[in-house]
């Protein structure tokens, strides 16, 4: 089936090289010199996209944007920029365009951004997505879910601003999933766990023999989303000269890897997140003003657990049965004390903590109950034992190169010891390590050490 996209510029030539790229993609090209004409033909014709001039003749560009959004809001929208005018592309993304491509045109870039907006879903109705990933039922949450449905459409960078373990991920991940790269790479990245000598090569790649080590080409983060989405998670993190170096990259569309002077064009979409106050960070000097303007061109706020309390007992039977699940057995319930325990706790650590706190009582509870002290919230106020316990001495800790691997070995060798000593009877093992059975699966499971 043969596409048809509207495209309008008052430059002839631009035109002419529009609709020869679009014919040779399969795209029927209706081409329009001013606002006026567009108009009348979106009137009289369907159309599957829109790629419009920001500079017409008879008006701007970005007021054919909004009219869309409210007459055609299905119709994706593109806009052409003069080359490095960033802040009228911003400018034309908050208004909803989709995306954007400089001047002159990179015909590459071009394709990317066509086949995108053939990939655009095109809903019917502005009805919350059914993602479970975001579950709960307060009205923050279905306001939150109606804002990842309509920003899953876009390409538009989006800053995703909450608590530590509120979920900023998932919202990156569900606004990913439900747009047009979902089939295409998602990658995640804690910017603040990359050691800064290290950032741009993780980045952008290197090439053999750049530094002492670099014994191939590697690949970056860029290259590797490339098609689909990157998210900075913990952006606030990153060192000012890494974020000139990002900047760029999100301006250009382009890398160049670490000992290569050639240019490698990108298709990524950004999302970013941080837990910290990103405008106090531009603030204080932190954290570059034109950075945060062109990854925050559209901010979303994920609310923390202790607003949306009457969604808890509902993760939690979410939790219970995703570990019944991973550890193969019986799901187990909430003594009714413990569920209005849990609904009184402020949760500071927001969801990822009420999810720690369920794994770590679901492994260590008798039978399938959980109760007020399987949660063990109280021993979160204690004070710290006056006698801790004796570390070993004879650690090289320079020689540790990953710290939960060297601890994974530890508990690894504990156990298996256990088992030699019980002749592998799992039953009398548990309660020689005084733990419960299930908690002895668990660990044997997360080991590597089940029999299947």
């Amino acid at each position: 089936m043969t596409h048809t996209a509207l495209i309008i510029d008052d430059e002839p030539d631009i035109l002419e090289l529009l609709e020869i790229t679009l014919e040779r993609m399969g795209v029927k090209a209706h081409k329009s010199p001013n606002l006026t004409n567009a108009r009348t033909k979106l009137q009289e014709n369907q159309y599957d996209f829109c790629l419009t001039d920001m500079r017409l003749p008879d008006g701007n560009g970005i007021d054919l944007v909004k009219e869309l959004q409210t007459d055609y809001p299905n119709l994706p929208v593109a806009v052409f920029t003069a080359h490095g005018n960033m802040d009228t592309a911003v400018e034309a993304m908050k208004a909803g365009a989709f995306d954007f491509i400089t001047k002159p045109v990179d015909l590459e870039l071009l394709r990317q951004l066509v086949n995108t907006a053939l990939s655009m879903s095109k809903p019917t109705t502005n009805s919350p997505i059914n993602d479970d990933l975001i579950k709960g039922q307060a009205e923050s949450v279905k306001v939150l879910r109606k804002k990842i449905t309509k920003l899953a459409r876009s390409q538009a960078p989006v800053f995703i601003s909450g608590e530590s373990g509120s979920g900023k991920e998932l919202v990156a991940r569900s606004i990913h999933n439900h747009g047009p790269r979902a089939e295409s790479p998602f990658i995640a990245v804690n910017c603040g766990a990359i050691p800064t000598d290290l950032m741009e090569s993780e980045f952008f790649g290197h090439k053999k023999g750049t530094f002492t080590g670099a014994h191939q080409d590697k690949k970056g983060l860029f290259q590797a989303a490339n098609g689909g989405t990157l998210f900075l998670d913990e952006v606030a993190d990153l060192p000012l000269d890494m974020q000139v170096k990002l900047l760029r990259a999100i301006q250009e569309k382009a890398i160049r890897m670490v000992g290569d002077a050639k240019e490698i064009k990108i298709d990524v979409r950004i999302l970013s997140a941080t837990h910290k106050n990103l405008a106090n960070a531009v603030s204080n000097g932190d954290f570059r003003s034109d950075l945060y303007y062109r990854i925050n061109v559209i901010e979303i706020d994920v609310p923390p657990l202790r607003d949306r309390k009457g969604d808890i007992q509902l993760l939690a039977e979410f939790f219970l049965e995703k570990f019944a699940e991973e550890m193969q057995c019986n799901p187990a319930q909430l003594q009714k004390n413990a569920l209005t325990t849990l609904e009184q706790y402020t949760f500071p650590g927001n969801v990822r903590e009420l999810e720690n706190i369920l794994e770590r009582a679901y492994t260590l509870c008798d039978g399938d109950i959980i109760t007020i002290d399987d949660l063990q919230l109280n021993r979160k106020n204690e004070p710290p034992s006056q006698q801790p316990k004796s570390t070993p001495s004879d650690i090289n800790v320079a020689e540790i190169q990953n710290l939960d691997e060297y601890l994974a070995d530890i508990e690894r060798d504990i156990l298996v010891n256990a088992l030699e000593q019980n002749r592998w009877n799992r039953t009398a093992t548990a309660k020689s390590l005084g733990i419960t059975f299930r908690s002895l699966r668990y660990r044997l499971k997360k080991l590597g050490l089940e029999e299947d």
